[in-house]
């Protein structure tokens, strides 16, 4: 239990001290009341049409109208989901639900610009087509959830089915309405501390929410804060099967029979390295180097490369997750005149990343020649090498102590908005608004490696006065002098001097405004009754302009760092779109058995870059007695290019590639099939077109009478995507290559000798389809436990989410394509797994309150092309791996709550109570846990 001995131990102040601080405010005078909305329960009733008729707001369609059933399907997000595993944001609580793949999370963003943000991906279609809201209006950010304040999220609304003609562009795959808590009244603080229990990965809170009223109760303002230091995990060992892995073959007769295999410490190279730097060729071959540059034979890997205390791969110098810190503020004020609401609000949000180990930069690591005279060379070194006849030798070195890259990203949003909602009468409604944000982010990438500097400084010798100084100042007669150069002793750990790290290393650097303005204005009104009731109707008008500004530094836009120079192209450009849209709600039979609702919408967008475009939607609800609800839509949505996707400056991501253009290479080895460490380079593309989706939802929801309070829902959908806007990964352009593609096979950069892939240049393209279909299960039952028996106090809240996948298929067109559902290594693009599901209990009385979660991940191949039975002209010819299967994953979360009184409530959860293990993965897991067991503790008081 070393996480409880830190706690409170050496993490004891912090924590202590914020406890404190909660405990001081309790003693204060004050009383809070707050208005709440309803309860879980009765949200998604009222997200099904099924609760109490009064009007509400339902992200599926924008008209508000008592008994209205829309069709889409819609989960709500409720105060128990939460709290339950004491999640850092809405968008972790968001990836804990069946319906998101969590392609963007504090685990798997390590080694990759997008560490620091915060999007959702719902079904697994990519972040971008999920469209994501608060209170029903677009933010700035593209989908970045860690400036939404937790603390002032009432609920989430998922629309699981195609919403393009309510809410426009980017609703795909669904959308994800955040709303805030409104009437809000009085002050409350928290504070939390939380450490894994390995005794990392501390991470320290606090929030604060205050409202009121004024004016006789005409006007209302509130405002909510909250701040987070998340202090990483630096160390992937300390987890199992977390540090550097490979696909090998452990039998050399059986070289197309792979297995997965941990503590695989093979570099980029196809050979080993050590931090002390190690010797691999003439009379000292094997040696590596002690700190103090004597030598000591090199504790090798077996014959596959796995094993040896001094060898390291890759994935041994990344992080878990990376550090970040984040303060969020949002406020609010509105005033009531007659009938029409005027409102204001603003939010403001920072992320710092703040120096999170990237990755060791491995292109310094490449083979060179030292020379036996070097200088920083011990004499008895020296004297072995002329001994032995050498003039020199090869050297390899992880230079994970002074060019280990760090990344440093500080993002900054800030944006306002200002709108009205009234009612003319009592069947005209209407709301305007307009807004304006920006996200200013800028990044930097240190100690990253000017390569002709590092090869000056690498070349040491000693002049005439016999001081060690750079071979190119050595002969006063050259004129290739460089008066910067300063020599480089690469010979163990820590030993480069600060003159050398100053000539040899900097920081790239890259610096980026993107700014969104948006208004809206809509009006619905009953048009005329027919006998069922009256036909209402919204029309509307949009209107969108996005604008990104970057620059880069100056080195960058020489390119001055050679390999891994990320900010080489500042784009900068912007689109607008205006847009009109309509919906129509139409009862067609009200009787007492059967009531029948059709619904129907549409939008036409007219983008400034490619014209205009319709999306649509139509479909209709039936209910039976009032129990049986059953529900179809179709839709047809878009997804406009954004503008990363127009304008993007060019980025790296560093990963494993299964690569699909296999014939006539050479053996194994050093052909390898499989890489893990490619470097991907992406960017933008100004002719891009708005991709065009296709979902068809249908299901229903079942509420029986005879049992209060109970409710179970089945929806079955089907989404297609024509023209999606894709970035290939390497697998996908090889295969494209091997299938004739002579564009892709110039975008994929192979070793000259061995043939493997090292690099892959893509840009965005509407060149792909998606295909997915699945089947949504859910349900809920609140049991008052007085019904059991009188002398049991409170009630039992039961909640289970699950989502099948029956087919994710994404295709360019290059090969056959291949459904990946069930495939769940990080290595298959848009691999998920076909199960997920989450079981919760939730026990609540006025004082106490007790949770329990199951979260169920299924399991299955970690690539189904590496089954050695897939025909496919992609496919690694016959190559199997035995151990592909990857098991399901169940996790446990336990969560309390404790109400000392009317102010005070102390609270704790325990994520992950089992520490399941993540299965063995080449490049850390996507689906599984990583972090393991992690406790969090804290106070909230009220006033």
């Amino acid at each position: 239990m070393r996480g409880f001995s830190n706690l409170y131990g050496s993490r004891k102040f912090k924590g202590a001290s914020a406890l404190a601080l909660i405990i001081a405010l309790a003693n204060a005078s004050g009383a809070l009341a707050q208005t709440t909305a309803t309860q879980d329960s009765s949200r998604q009733d009222a997200a099904e049409g099924t609760g109490d008729q009064s009007e509400v707001v339902v992200t599926g369609s924008r008209i508000e109208r008592a008994g209205f059933n829309q069709p889409t399907p819609t989960t709500v997000i409720g105060d128990t989901e939460l709290r339950l595993g004491a999640r850092p944001n809405i968008q972790q609580v968001l990836n804990d639900s069946p319906q998101f793949r969590p392609t963007t999370t504090p685990q798997v963003s390590v080694g990759n610009t997008s560490s620091g943000t915060a999007p959702v991906d719902l079904r697994g279609l990519g972040s971008d087509r999920t469209l994501t809201l608060i209170n029903g209006r677009r933010f700035v950010g593209a989908n970045n959830l860690n400036f939404v304040p937790l603390g002032l999220v009432d609920r989430a609304e998922v629309v699981t089915g195609g919403a393009s003609a309510a809410y426009g562009s980017g609703a795909v795959a669904g959308v994800v309405n955040i709303i805030l808590k409104k009437n809000l009244e009085g002050l409350a603080v928290g504070a939390s501390s939380g450490i894994s229990s390995r005794g990392d990965g501390a991470r320290y809170g606090a929030d604060a929410t205050y409202g009121t009223s004024f004016a006789d109760g005409a006007g209302h303002f509130m405002i909510g804060a909250e701040y987070l230091d998340d202090k990483g995990i630096s160390d992937r060992n300390s987890r199992k099967n977390l540090g550097s892995a490979a696909l090998l073959a452990l039998d050399p007769a059986f070289p197309k029979r792979q297995t997965r295999v941990r503590d695989v410490n093979t570099n980029p190279y196809g050979t080993y390295y050590t931090p002390g730097g190690l010797i691999t060729s003439g009379v000292l071959a094997g040696q590596t180097f002690n700190q103090d540059g004597t030598l000591r034979p090199f504790d090798a890997p077996n014959a596959r490369g796995v094993g040896g205390s001094d060898a390291r791969g890759l994935y041994d110098d990344v992080a878990v997750a990376l550090p970040v810190q984040r303060i969020n503020a949002y406020a609010r004020a509105s005033y009531d005149v007659g009938g029409a609401t005027f409102w204001i609000d603003g939010t403001y949000g920072r992320s710092h990343v703040n120096d999170g180990k990237f990755l060791p930069d491995y292109l310094a690591s490449a083979p060179i020649t030292i020379s036996a005279a070097n200088p920083f060379l011990s004499q008895a070194i020296r004297s072995r090498l002329t001994a032995a006849g050498q003039s020199g030798f090869t050297f390899m070195r992880d230079y994970n102590d002074i060019y280990n890259l760090q990344f440093d990203a500080l993002r900054t949003t800030y944006e306002g908005a200002i709108g009205v909602d009234g009612k003319l009468g009592s069947g005209i409604k209407y709301a305007a608004h307009y807004s304006h944000g920006e996200v200013v982010a800028t990044q930097r990438l240190k100690n990253a490696t000017f390569f002709p500097q590092f090869n000056n400084a690498i070349n040491a010798v000693r002049n005439a006065s016999g001081n060690i100084v750079c071979a190119i100042n050595a002969d006063a007669s050259t004129t290739n002098d460089d008066a910067a150069c300063a020599p480089l002793n690469p010979f163990g750990p820590n030993n480069a001097s600060a003159a050398a790290l100053a000539y040899t290393r900097g920081t790239e650097y890259s610096h980026t405004v993107s700014k969104l303005d948006s208004a809206d204005v809509h009006v619905q009104a009953d048009l005329f009754s027919l006998w069922a009731g009256p036909i209402t109707g919204l029309l509307g008008a949009e209107a969108r302009w996005e604008e990104v500004v970057a620059t880069n530094g100056a080195l960058d836009k020489k390119a001055a760092f050679g390999g891994f120079s990320l900010y080489t192209s500042p784009v900068s450009g912007g689109f607008n779109v205006k847009e009109g849209y309509g919906e129509l709600a139409v009862p067609v039979l009200d009787a007492t058995a059967v009531k029948l609702d059709l619904n129907g919408a549409a939008r036409y967008s007219d983008y400034s870059t490619s014209g205009g475009i319709w999306s649509w939607k139509y479909g209709g609800t039936v209910r039976f007695f009032g129990d049986l609800m059953l529900r179809a839509t179709r839709s047809r949505d878009i997804r406009s290019p954004n503008v990363g996707d127009l304008f993007a400056v060019r980025s790296l991501s560093i990963g494993p590639v299964v690569d699909r253009d296999t014939a006539n290479r050479p053996p194994t080895p050093p052909y390898n099939s499989a890489p893990t460490l490619v470097s991907t380079y992406r960017g933008g593309n100004p002719d891009l077109v708005p991709e065009i989706g296709k979902t068809l939802t249908f299901g229903g929801s079942y509420s029986p009478s005879f049992i209060p309070r109970l409710s179970v829902s089945v929806d079955y959908y089907d989404i297609k995507i024509n023209g999606a806007i894709a970035t290939l990964s390497g697998s996908d352009l090889s295969a494209a290559c091997a299938a004739g593609n002579a564009a892709a096979c110039d975008r994929v950069i192979r070793d000259p000798v061995s043939q493997t892939i090292t690099q892959v240049f893509a840009n965005a393209q509407n060149i792909a389809s998606f295909k997915t279909r699945g089947i949504d299960f859910e349900a809920s039952y609140l049991v008052p436990l007085s019904q059991l028996s009188s002398h049991i106090p409170g009630s039992l809240r039961i909640r289970a989410l699950a989502t099948h996948v029956d087919r994710v298929i994404f295709s360019t067109g290059a090969a056959t394509p291949i459904n990946v559902a069930g495939d769940v290594g990080e290595t298959v693009t848009n691999g998920t797994p076909k199960w997920r599901g989450t079981l919760s209990f939730s026990y609540q009385t006025d004082r106490l309150g007790l949770d329990a979660r199951v979260r169920y991940v299924g399991g299955g191949k970690f690539n189904q092309l590496l089954d050695g039975r897939i025909p496919s002209p992609g496919a690694p010819a016959n190559v199997t791996l035995l151990n592909n299967d990857i098991s399901a994953r169940t996790y446990v979360d336990l969560g309390a709550q404790f109400k000392v009184n009317d102010r005070f409530t102390f609270f704790g959860n325990i994520a992950n109570l089992f520490d399941r293990d993540p299965p063995i993965s080449t490049a850390g897991p996507i689906h599984y846990d990583a972090i393991g067991t992690y406790f969090t503790f804290g106070a909230r008081v009220k006033f």
